[in-house]
């Protein structure tokens, strides 16, 4: 193993851990904040608890977020040296835009929705939940802009080897953004949904929380009845898209090797990049043509229309692909079901359907981690599609045992962090929503509960009681 291929393990490696974290803090943070509005319209106290439930969660991915996301960028300068350099002036603002407009807006408004809810008015709290929100979803705006950039690059002219930007909206606003921003942001509400769901359904399986988990599962299943068959659709689009703008990409995903009219549909093969044909294949006459051009004997280029040194690594691709399609069918399965049980009122006390959305809650992450393997593996062997290869851009000077030294010190702290993480957002879901108020504590709504119970509820988290118990440390 060589620099190149150990910084893009590494990579690879930083991001897909860090990319769980925003797969569901935003859609959890959307969440809340329908939580919050809700509770502010009905003042139902169960969809207080529930928000505040839910709060504590979102805190701790938060800060795991935070923190894997911070180091994401230092590799731009210790790994990818000569991308940073060059494409600096087209990328640097847009991340620099995702700062200042989404990470200040969430850190703004995040301590007023963790531990304000007795300190401000409700409107407030309802404000900084829906604030929050806003922030994650903005980043995952500037984010994705810089992603669709490198995948479909516009909006510069290269001077002394420097990309220099010629119209700012068209760097932003390029061809496959629109379609990378809403199938991505899609699939993160997703996620969200079907772990709320399997939540709800953990607790009805163990008789605890009956009022909450029964909002969690309809709340969760009316939103996935309306937002996986869109996501298809948008997955439709989207794959359109790539097959304009980055067709050997859809070649390699569709595993074709010829150029042809009426393909077919691989369903499973064995792909050989050496000889360039597949092993066992299992295929639909024609219909890979009716979804990609929406005609029965519409054409699609094989990978043998580019050299193989312009090829992505077609295994990778062909199988994350498959993976990510198939993890969409299961959770549509599971979605019909559910809605079918719901209307016949029976969609509570069925524990063989409770275990089934208990086993798809993790699915989401795994359909993300495939998409997005199969929309980086399939840019290889560009870092910015057409203009400047991977093995351009990273440092000169780096050699295989710095990167390896790295390599290893990043798989350790991310599995401690992780690990920890993990752990912790098991146990907050074992414990539950919190109980009702005290009698003291509804007597006094306008005092913080912590000077009550000696908690902050928002938050759970143990405070010092003060002298007399006035204040709180």
């Amino acid at each position: 193993m060589d620099a190149l291929l150990l910084s893009r393990i590494q990579f690879a490696w930083v991001v897909a851990f860090h990319i769980l974290l925003p797969a569901f803090t935003v859609g959890l943070a959307c969440y809340i904040a329908t939580l919050e509005a809700r509770w502010w319209i009905t003042k139902d106290d169960t969809i207080r608890r529930l928000s505040a439930y839910w709060i504590k969660i979102f805190a701790i991915s938060f800060g795991m977020g935070v923190v894997s996301g911070i180091v994401m960028p230092f590799q731009f300068g210790t790994n990818w040296s000569r991308f940073s350099d060059q494409a600096s002036n087209v990328i640097g603002s847009l991340l620099a835009y995702e700062v200042v407009t989404a990470f200040f807006l969430e850190a703004a408004f995040l301590g007023v929705l963790l531990f304000g809810r007795n300190l401000v008015p409700q409107w407030a709290h309802v404000l900084s939940a829906v604030m929050v929100a806003l922030g994650t979803v903005m980043s995952s705006f500037w984010i994705l802009a810089v992603n669709s950039w490198m995948q479909t690059p516009q909006g510069f002219e290269i001077v002394d080897g420097k990309y220099m930007p010629t119209s700012m909206f068209e760097i932003i606003f390029t061809p496959s953004f629109p379609y990378r921003l809403t199938h991505t942001v899609i699939a993160f509400l997703v996620t969200t949904a079907f772990v709320i769901l399997g939540v709800g359904a953990y607790y009805l399986r163990h008789n605890r929380f009956p009022a909450e988990s029964r909002i969690m599962m309809r709340m969760s299943l009316g939103f996935l009845g309306i937002m996986v068959p869109l996501q298809i659709l948008v997955g439709d689009l989207h794959g359109l898209n790539t097959l304009e703008h980055q067709p050997v990409k859809v070649a390699a995903m569709e595993g074709l090797w010829e150029t042809g009219r009426g393909v077919p549909a691989s369903i499973f093969a064995i792909p050989d990049e050496a000889a360039e044909k597949n092993h066992f294949e299992i295929a639909i006459p024609k219909f890979a043509s009716l979804y990609l051009t929406h005609e029965w004997d519409g054409e699609v280029k094989g990978l043998k229309d580019w050299p193989k040194e312009d090829r992505p690594p077609v295994a990778i691709v062909y199988y994350a692909f498959r993976i990510m399609v198939g993890v969409a069918l299961v959770m549509l399965t599971t979605v019909v079901i559910g809605l079918v049980l719901w209307t016949r009122k029976r969609l509570f006390d069925k524990p063989w359907y409770l275990r089934l959305c208990m086993l798809v809650s993790p699915l989401g992450f795994v359909a993300v981690l495939a998409g997005w393997t199969t929309t980086e593996v399939g840019r290889q062997p560009w870092v910015i599609y057409g203009v400047m290869r991977t093995s351009q851009a990273v440092t000169p000077s780096l050699t295989a045992s710095d990167v390896a030294i790295s390599l290893a010190t990043y798989v350790i702290s991310y599995l401690i962090i992780f690990g920890g993480g993990f752990i912790l957002l098991r146990r907050l879901v074992r414990i539950g929503p919190p109980e009702k108020e005290t009698h003291e504590a509804q007597a006094h709504p306008k005092r913080p509960l912590s000077a009550v119970t000696g908690h902050d509820e928002s938050v759970g988290v143990p405070v010092i009681r003060g002298l007399g118990g006035r204040h709180d440390a």
